[in-house]
């Protein structure tokens, strides 16, 4: 019996509604004309049998199906991008002489400026960027298959180096009308703990600080797991529930209104964004460039950086 793939475009359809919030904007951000998009989520419905989006006059989301398709369907579509990534490294007229992994928050928000600058002093370096969570990451940085990783947890494994390049900080979120907007006392740590949240999936930084910071209370279980932080964030803002973010990821939101920060007694969320490398200690050519950069970077639009900068081609000092 002939097995039926699924098209990898209409997976990534399916992550853009969980990550975007409608399929119109699915469909924008793969570059799909509207009518062919909901024709190929109707035959992906059809093939597995199973209705995937809930269709609304104001957007489509997720049915329960959905969300456990989409989280599949996430990890198909990073296997083929590995996939490409391999077969055009084994073009040695573009063989990439930089390989970078990230954690989602650092890539969507952090590394495009990055790459940027390292492009315009780095032209002819070929430039590959993975992205990760934060535990795939030190897996790749471990295993080689990156030379440098920007990751969001607390802690590093042991026998990396790291190097502060940022400061982040997570922060409660919810929509204008829920509850604790109106509260005349503030959140508690015991309160938060307690309650079910929106989530990012096992793994990611996002998810490890929040769980460190709650370990010694009593958890609800979770609402909802999503495996970006855009998913997550549009889970609140449709009154899904409450969620911890970074801070990067919800400026826009916070800013307009769409999204109130309700601050927490007790709770500490600020935490480091780092760069990992595997050893010797010291880090050199392109690598240390770009740690460089990001560095340098964070210094000069949000005031005092993490430390002293690293000159072009010298090691990041190590993170005590």
């Amino acid at each position: 019996m002939t097995r039926w793939w699924p098209d990898l475009v209409a997976l990534e359809l399916l992550t853009g509604v969980d990550d975007h919030g409608s399929l119109s904007a699915a469909a924008r951000a793969a570059g799909v004309a509207q009518p062919n998009a909901s024709r190929m989520i109707k035959q992906l419905e059809h093939r597995f049998g199973t209705p995937l989006l809930e269709r609304r006059p104001s957007g489509a989301t997720l049915t329960p199906h959905g969300r456990l398709i989409t989280h599949w369907a996430r990890q198909v579509l990073e296997g083929a991008a590995g996939l490409l990534d391999v077969a055009e490294s084994l073009n040695s007229e573009r063989a990439a002489q930089l390989t970078v992994s990230a954690s989602m928050t650092v890539a969507e928000h952090l590394m495009p400026l990055w790459l940027g600058d390292f492009r315009g002093e780095h032209g002819e370096v070929g430039l590959h960027v993975n992205v990760r969570n934060s535990a795939v990451v030190f897996d790749e940085v471990s295993g080689g298959a990156c030379d440098v990783g920007f990751v969001e947890t607390p802690t590093v494994p042991a026998g990396l180096h790291s190097a502060t390049v940022a400061r982040d900080r997570l922060v409660v979120v919810v929509p204008p009308g829920h509850p604790w907007v109106r509260r005349r006392t503030p959140l508690n740590v015991r309160e938060l703990a307690a309650t079910p949240l929106v989530v990012r999936e096992q793994g990611s930084g996002t998810r490890v600080t929040l769980d460190l910071a709650l370990q010694e209370y009593e958890r609800a279980a979770p609402l909802l797991e999503s495996g970006s932080s855009a998913a997550v964030r549009t889970s609140v803002l449709a009154g899904v529930g409450p969620a911890v973010l970074s801070s990067l990821a919800v400026s826009d939101q916070v800013r307009s209104g769409e999204l109130r920060v309700i601050e927490v007694d007790g709770l500490d969320l600020d935490r480091r964004l780092r760069a990992v490398w595997r050893p010797p200690r010291q880090l050199t050519g392109p690598a240390a460039d770009l740690v460089t950069i990001a560095r340098r970077n964070v210094r000069s639009q949000a005031g005092p950086g993490p430390g002293p900068i690293p000159s072009s081609r010298a090691a990041p000092a190590i993170d005590t």
